[in-house]
């Protein structure tokens, strides 16, 4: 890259790693020992860099790349030039960030954005927190009472952590989000921003609408990430919970009682009402919506700017407004195409009469 300001390679990969992080075959000779120090598009690529081809909208930039080294695949390999090494894999972009993390291994997760060795000067910290050895904490984080925070756990500058909650180990918690009524796992990466476990949207509608109390909890699993400026509001008279390994995007919102499984991938925008279901391995396109009390089976794939009214089956795709499976979304959105195409305005002079003496 032209200025790496902020982040710094760990140390140096040389072309033999690389080659085994990406099952693709060592060059022989000087080759397999030549090191990169950093990652770049084809187009930006210097000497010392590794990039990737996949797509072949951007082979045109391959055979001018000046890079080091380029993961690619069987078919772009002999239009790799001369002074770059090729390696060759059946998924370069995959081998690509297996490379990326080990050069750039403190880009996964923020850390202080003070340098913080352990809790910073400025930090405020109740007496009655449980804080283990290695947690830092940034100035201006505020973290109450009863909460326990595990090792290796970074909070940033002006979060807080509200009494009770529980953080596992290994976590980074971005600055300025605020966690409330909550019990978190190990690994779980939370951006500048969010809002966790404030109370749900809930009501008594009438002449003058009466709140519910929300009593229920945010439970976060080991090894969640959720985006800036996420929300995920506590449960009502059960827990909000997210499930392992889920990814959510920013600006998303978690309504209370919503039941999110294992490894789901949240798209920006979302928004899920509350006590919608999503199974294991769900995935929902941005902007999509989701009604009160919905249940979308494991594996289903929701595209984006969809609204989900009705219960949705396991390992189904479905898309529109209101959502459906996408073969039949895909028939409709034809058909009225084909209906506009076909109207009056669209048809020549004449037309009319010469269909009616036919």
């Amino acid at each position: 890259m032209s200025e790496p300001r902020f982040y710094s390679s760990s140390r140096p990969l040389r072309v033999r790693e690389i080659a085994e992080l990406a099952g693709a075959p060592v060059p022989a000779g000087e080759a397999a020992e030549r090191c990169v120090t950093g990652i770049a598009a084809l187009d930006r690529a210097g000497p010392k860099d590794l990039a990737f081809l996949d797509n072949p909208k951007y082979a045109r930039d391959l055979p001018g790349t000046r890079a080091g080294v380029c993961l690619t695949t069987a078919r772009f390999a002999p239009r790799v030039p001369a002074g770059t090494v090729a390696l060759v894999t059946r998924e370069p972009y995959r081998a690509f960030v297996a490379a990326a993390s080990a050069l750039f291994p403190d880009a996964l997760r923020p850390s202080s954005l003070f340098g913080a060795e352990a809790v910073a000067p400025g930090a405020f910290v109740s007496p009655a927190a449980l804080l283990e050895p290695g947690v830092r904490v940034d100035p201006g984080a505020v973290i109450g009472p009863g909460a326990e925070i595990g090792a290796g756990t970074v909070i940033g500058a002006g979060a807080a952590i509200g009494p009770g909650v529980r953080i596992g180990r290994d976590c980074s918690i971005g600055a300025g989000a605020t966690i409330t009524h909550a019990l978190i796992g190990d690994r779980v990466i939370i951006h500048p921003g969010c809002r966790i476990g404030q109370d749900g949207f809930g009501y008594v509608m009438g002449a003058r609408h009466r709140k519910v109390p929300q009593i229920g909890r945010v439970i976060i699993q080991d090894d969640v990430e959720i985006g800036a400026n996420t929300t995920i509001d506590r449960g009502a008279n059960r827990d909000t919970v997210i499930g392992e390994g889920t990814k959510i995007d920013n600006l998303v919102q978690v309504g209370h009682n919503v039941s999110i499984g294992r490894h789901c991938v949240i798209v920006a925008q979302t928004g899920l009402s509350g006590s919608t279901t999503l199974g294991d391995y769900v995935v929902l396109g941005a902007r999509v919506g989701t009604n009160n009390h919905v249940t979308i089976g494991e594996g289903a794939q929701i595209a984006a700017i969809s609204i989900v009214n009705d219960d949705v089956p396991p390992g189904a795709r479905w898309g529109g407004t209101p959502a459906k499976p996408v073969r039949l979304w895909f028939r409709e959105m034809k058909t009225l195409e084909q209906l506009a195409r076909g109207g009056a305005g669209d048809r020549p002079a004449g037309a009319e009469g010469a269909s009616e003496d036919a």
